[in-house]
């Protein structure tokens, strides 16, 4: 545990010092050029578009998470049950298309840059967080849910009281699993102009500078690594908070 924290702790510190001083780097990446290549990508701010990378996917994450976790709540209330395969549907459309299949018909409706990579991670983070929101929702123990009732508690009381904070773990591994593959997806993001890392990887890749591949692809890895390991800890935590056993994840 301390080992696997000590690492996670170098590679933060190793990335805020890369992104705030690039050039102290150059030695290491200068070997993976030719022809006298820059080792250091300068078109763009490294710490910009990390900033900008990570802003989109926090922008997508949250988005969907709202809708995924609505529609979980809408289908497992009485009253929308009808509309589980439905919802189930929209959930797996954004696995259905591809997100560069999503970005090819919004450009033509929204234009270049952020908006059209926006909307490729909203519908590509659907379903990890809905049918985990959806097996949160479904598992709580029958005996919880009669307490709740002996003890008057309205629909609406059981949901935010009960149903909700024990499904919080839950919920959480979907959102992590969600952000996770946003990250790793948002690099295709900059072939529609899109302010991300894939600025650098898509400009190493069209120069044959596998400097600039390295450095956009490394930092997009360590970004992933830390992120699944905060939103980890907050599962953790959810699920000390809620004192259920984790049953296993739908996605």
């Amino acid at each position: 545990m301390k080992a696997g924290l000590i690492v996670r702790l170098v590679l933060f510190a190793a990335l805020a010092l890369f992104l705030a001083k690039p050039a102290a780097f150059e030695f290491l990446l200068a070997p993976l050029t030719k022809n006298g290549q820059p080792a250091i990508y300068v078109q763009n701010s490294l710490l910009n578009l990390t900033l900008s990378h990570i802003a989109i996917v926090i922008m997508a994450t949250a988005a969907g998470s709202v809708v995924a976790i609505a529609l979980a709540i809408l289908v497992t209330r009485p009253a929308g049950q009808e509309f589980l395969p439905l919802s189930r549907t929209l959930a797996n459309v954004g696995q259905t298309f591809p997100p560069v299949a999503v970005l090819a018909l919004a450009v033509p409706v929204l234009g270049f840059g952020t908006a059209p990579t926006l909307v490729a991670l909203f519908l590509y983070g659907l379903l990890p967080i809905f049918e985990n929101s959806l097996t949160g929702l479904t598992t709580i123990a029958p005996n919880v849910e009669e307490s709740a009732r002996a003890a008057g508690m309205t629909e609406t009381q059981r949901l935010l009281q009960v149903d909700l904070p024990l499904a919080l773990p839950l919920i959480l591994a979907g959102v992590r699993l969600s952000v996770v593959i946003s990250i790793g997806t948002a690099t295709v993001g900059s072939t529609v102009a899109a302010s991300t890392l894939g600025e650098a990887i898509i400009a190493g890749l069209i120069n044959s500078n596998l400097a600039f591949v390295v450095q956009g692809g490394v930092t997009v890895g360590i970004l992933a690594i830390l992120a699944a390991d905060l939103l980890g800890i907050a599962e953790r935590w959810a699920l000390r908070r809620s004192g259920r056993v984790m049953p296993p994840a739908a996605a």
